[in-house]
């Protein structure tokens, strides 16, 4: 499996996309497509895979995509039972960087804009406040025509660069390498990853998948992500346990094999080189936010 292009046409009289998306469930497609994304999630929760990041969301969440960058929001699995009466809802806006013309980009005043636009290629998730302000200025956009719908996007996209509640997602070394090299391979042991992360996965089943022999693919992936594959298997499992931790319906023990860890001592060893925690100071942290 690999990630999946998804070709976007715009309407004749208009230079970007918006929508308004009520499912059962967020489509479970790991996918990338040439226009930047802004989606704020009306209601649902689940887990999001953003490039390397993999993360719980829930209502009240604004992300910000850069083109090309592989992603996919997985509900959780209530959701995918029959008659379960829930509903996945979002608002999204698709649009190229030159939407609004060849140049736009160059031009003084879209200075923070641009940048806004570079910083996307990491994915981006906002604070709270910026999110609520985002949410009304998107269904404003939504339901407008014509000059006001352009200029209503400008405006929300400097309220957005000009904002310093926000975090990467992504990591640098995942941005785009694909397109970067042209080699789609990497897509492919992604997305292996993703869907495989909770089980044993050997070097030789991944090597496999970019049809390298296990010493040829080691110097790959290291080439294409500047790390190695078990710090990066081991980031996506730490993430999935995070996600667990915070839903408290196992213990520590049965979150660490859920997530793919073989044992418990290389779980909690594991979590705390990763988080500079342990998973019970995790859960005490989170307890104390409450």
């Amino acid at each position: 499996m690999k990630a999946k292009l998804l070709e976007r046409r715009n309407p004749f009289d208009k230079s970007f996309n918006s929508a308004i998306h009520v499912y059962p469930h967020f489509l479970d497609i790991w996918h990338y497509h040439a226009e930047l994304e802004l989606v704020y999630i009306l209601s649902s929760t689940g887990t999001r895979f953003i490039g390397d990041s993999i993360q719980p969301f829930e209502a009240g969440e604004l992300v910000l995509i850069g083109e090309g960058l592989p992603h996919m929001w997985q509900n959780d699995p209530e959701y995918f039972e029959k008659d379960s009466g829930l509903k996945a809802e979002a608002i999204t806006l698709h649009f190229k960087k030159d939407f609004a013309g060849n140049g736009l980009l160059e031009m003084p005043e879209m200075h923070q804009i641009h940048q806004l636009f570079e910083l996307a290629a990491q994915g981006i998730v906002f604070g709270k406040e910026t999110a609520d302000q985002a949410k009304e200025r998107m269904h404003e956009i939504h339901g407008l025509n014509g000059f006001d719908r352009l200029i209503r996007l400008l405006e929300l996209l400097q309220m957005l660069a000009t904002q310093g509640d926000y975090q990467f997602l992504s990591t640098k070394g995942f941005s785009n390498p694909a397109e970067k090299s042209g080699d789609r391979r990497i897509d492919k042991v992604y997305a292996f990853t993703f869907n495989n992360f909770r089980k044993n996965i050997t070097l030789d089943e991944v090597a496999d998948v970019a049809n390298l022999n296990p010493t040829a693919f080691c110097r790959f992936f290291k080439k294409h992500t500047k790390k190695n594959y078990s710090k990066f298997l081991n980031e996506i499992r730490i993430g999935y346990a995070c996600k667990l931790l915070l839903e408290e319906r196992l213990n520590i023990s049965e979150v660490g094999y859920e997530s793919g860890f073989n044992n418990l001592s290389n779980f909690n060893r594991q979590f705390k080189n990763l988080m500079s925690i342990s998973p019970s100071q995790f859960l005490a942290k989170h307890h104390v936010k409450k």
